[in-house]
């Protein structure tokens, strides 16, 4: 297991020597020590990634295209091992961790087919006077920051589009689970990526290593995933540089469920957007409006089904719900949770912190809580569902955008042109209309407002890391 620094195609110790330890969330002890980068490594990674970009950018996009290809076979012949990695630094059930390297490992196979496909337009100029030739290159070395809920998809994600489009980067991954980043970069090299296009920098003090990175002006490229508050921060040091930015930020989900809904599959679809992750995802549904007719309903089913969750290490099989990744995200769960309570919302499950070791939240369903409550107001990141019920359309609308967040909204309802109608007023960048889960290597994922700018997955995934060059011509 690679615990290293990964810079120029070697595993290299951080400059002071310096380490860190990552610990498994269901115990709090220490699983493994990793070199914690320096200001200094980055900009040696920087370097590395500066002196492959020519050369990776000119290879042809069949070479880059078959090399995100092998990377896709190499990750699911690892599948296993990649998703016990997973469930034991970020502390996911090994079905999530499992479902999550299958998702990751359609990035690079999405990307290998896309790589080919970077096509631009010729064109008359509706003058006459000459052609327009529009063409697409790599925007250069780029900085990809990860946060460490997925941590597999959250860099293939990016890796992958960078990789199709020519680009060298360097990957930054969250300092509480490096470990999965670090058998990326392996298993990119075993896939035949040319030492120095991606390196991969774990370290503590992210602030100082992503900031020398900013600071650099051969760093071309920003894209980042994580809280709006960080996000807000490296755009303002990105624009010293004029750097380019890709920004994928906080989501505070509405669940929206209509008296004419099939309740079955609204049940269902609420477990999948709550629970992936036990709730620690950005598209996970944070705040559930329930039409008032089915709104007692849906609340008793929805307790039922969350109060039969199985809680445990997620390395176990048979767990559905594993510890969330470090106490201090136990303690703001729990702040929320109870500050609602306090307030008079009233726990139909859960509620609190199960008495064991590890940094575990009960599976939890409120019901009565004000529209104002700061759970309605804060990313919950935990296995939350707070329930407000609704009168009408409007409202429900009302309710759903008011928050500065954009991310992704669920609507669930029987009537389609009701549910095409509420799609175009809600403010999001993603819908799930009578679905739960809208994350696909296909499509495009980002958000509006405060949650973010520009759109990973899909071809415009791929754009994102390539600049338009326009000509005009004669002949």
């Amino acid at each position: 297991m690679l615990t290293e620094l990964y810079i120029g195609g070697q595993a290299v110790p951080a400059g002071d020597g310096g380490r860190f330890d990552v610990l498994d969330p269901a115990t709090g002890q220490v699983i493994a020590s990793v070199a914690d980068g320096t200001a200094d490594d980055a900009i040696s990674a920087v370097d590395a990634a500066h002196a492959a970009a020519a050369s990776w950018a000119a290879a042809a996009p069949r070479e880059r295209a078959e090399i995100l290809r092998a990377a896709f076979e190499l990750m699911t012949e690892r599948a296993e091992d990649l998703a016990k990695l997973i469930s034991l630094e970020n502390g996911k059930a090994l079905p999530d961790a499992r479902g999550e390297v299958t998702y990751a490992a359609e990035f690079f196979r999405w990307y290998s087919e896309e790589a080919v496909r970077g096509a631009g337009q010729l064109t008359t100029a509706p003058s006459g006077a000459n052609r327009i030739v529009v063409f697409h290159q790599p925007v250069g070395v780029c900085v990809l920051v990860t946060p460490w809920n997925f941590p597999a998809a959250m860099a293939t994600r990016k890796m992958g589009p960078a990789l199709a489009a020519g680009c060298t980067m360097i990957l930054k991954p969250a300092s509480d689970t490096p470990l999965t980043a670090l058998a990326m970069a392996e298993i990119l090299s075993a896939a035949g990526v040319p030492p120095g296009v991606v390196n991969v920098l774990p370290a503590r003090r992210s602030g100082a290593v992503v900031s020398a990175m900013l600071r650099d002006p051969r760093v071309r490229k920003l894209s980042f995933t994580g809280s709006t508050e960080v996000g807000r921060v490296l755009l303002r040091e990105a624009a010293d540089q004029v750097v380019n930015t890709s920004m994928e930020l906080g989501g505070n989900a509405p669940f929206v469920v209509f008296a004419d809904a099939d309740l079955d599959a609204a049940i269902e679809g609420a477990m999948i957007a709550k629970m992936r992750n036990a709730g620690e995802a950005c598209t996970a549904a944070n705040r559930f409006y329930v039409e008032a007719p089915v709104a007692d309903e849906f609340a008793r089913r929805l307790a039922s089904r969350m109060s039969a969750l199985v809680v445990g290490p997620g390395t176990e099989e048979g767990t559905q719900v594993g510890p969330l990744v470090n106490q201090d995200a136990v303690d703001k769960v729990h702040s929320l949770v109870r500050g609602s309570l306090d307030g008079g919302a009233k726990a139909l499950v859960g509620g609190g912190r199960p008495d064991r070791p590890g940094f575990y939240y009960d599976p939890t369903v409120l019901v009565n809580v004000h529209p104002d409550a700061p759970i309605l107001r804060e990313e919950v990141f935990g296995p939350v569902a707070p329930i407000v019920s609704f009168d009408d359309e409007d409202e429900a609308i009302r309710l759903a955008n008011d928050t500065e967040f954009g991310l992704v909204s669920y609507v669930y309802t029987g009537d389609l042109a009701r549910g095409l109608r509420i799609t175009e007023r809600l403010e999001a960048g993603m819908v799930g209309l009578n679905r739960g889960l809208v994350s696909d290597p296909a499509a495009p994922f980002g958000g509006v407002k405060q949650s973010g700018i520009g759109r990973e997955g899909g071809h415009e995934g791929m754009l994102d890391y390539m600049e338009t060059k326009y000509v005009a011509v004669n002949w």
